[in-house]
């Protein structure tokens, strides 16, 4: 399939979205890293008419939606943008009004917060909004963001629930079905800060034809073509390829009880790095090697 619309997905910063500033424009210089320097920037940048493309912020995801959304079209606009709104989405009766489906009808990006992204999948999954959404992202010059729970319902396989202190432990990490934009990854975020690689093993030794993606906070994947995933942003991508793991013990062994995998291959990404995943080719932009 011939993908026309983009992802940018974005392993998160702090817990209320990422930019909380309350004097913007005082410590500009300091607080606007995640943003001048990486991905807002290149979000407005990458869109269809740049800065006065329709974005709409989707809140969904979080328990505080009414206080984060404005924080957002704070940042937005302060790069620029000028056509930029919350879209408030709690209940899955609005996620069939005629109104609501307009306003993504019209939008160039959608921005979804961070939260709880079991919230996310269980309001909007199977909704005619879910079913747009996927339309517009394979059809159109569109653009699906999403920052920490925004990107791991990114995906046809979702990560909802696991401790990152026993994720090799096998059934401590659960997964659910996802928003359903991209097929063949598996996203968590907040990857290096709060340790959750074992997730990520223990969500790719079942399923090793997954790919899975490991997002730093102020980091995040420009995905064209729903192939050519492209880092950006300050910090590293994690990528765990299963297909060449040689032995396991994940069938033989108790609920609880630890995981063996032997030879399981991982990559790290950061700024700038490609990865193709028709190929599984990754390519290091600034290569000691060139």
């Amino acid at each position: 399939m011939n993908i026309q619309g983009k992802l940018v997905i974005i392993g998160g910063a702090v817990d209320k979205g990422s930019f909380t500033e309350t004097d913007l424009d005082k410590n500009a210089s300091n607080n606007l890293n995640f943003f001048e320097k990486g991905i807002l920037k290149r979000l407005i940048d990458e869109s269809k008419h740049k800065k006065e493309s329709r974005i709409e912020i989707i809140t969904t995801a979080s328990k505080i939606p009414k206080e984060i959304g404005p924080e957002y079209v704070k940042a937005l606009n302060f790069l620029g943008a000028t056509n930029v709104d919350v879209l408030y989405i709690e209940r899955r009766e609005q996620a069939l009004d005629p109104e609501v489906l307009a306003r993504l009808k019209a939008a160039d990006v959608v921005m979804f917060t961070g939260g709880d992204q079991l919230r996310l999948t269980s309001i909007l999954g199977g909704t005619p909004f879910d079913d747009m959404l996927i339309q517009k992202y394979r059809n159109e010059d569109f653009i699906y963001a999403g920052t920490s729970a925004g990107a791991a319902a990114a995906s046809n396989n979702m990560i909802y629930q696991g401790s990152s202190s026993e994720a090799l432990l096998k059934g401590e990490v659960k997964i659910t079905s996802g928003l359903g934009l991209i097929d063949g990854v598996i996203i968590d975020t907040h990857f290096v800060q709060r340790g959750r690689i074992g997730r990520l093993f223990q969500a790719v030794v079942g399923n090793p034809k997954v790919l899975g993606i490991g997002l730093g906070e102020d980091t995040g994947l420009l995905i064209t073509n729903g192939k050519q995933m492209e880092a950006i942003g300050s910090g590293l991508v994690i990528l765990v390829d299963g297909r060449e793991i040689k032995d396991t013990n994940l069938t033989q062994i108790e609920l609880g009880e630890p995981i063996s995998i032997n030879h399981l291959v991982t990559h790290v990404m950061s700024k700038n790095d490609t990865f193709d995943l028709d190929t599984f080719r990754m390519t290091i932009k600034s290569s000691q090697y060139v």
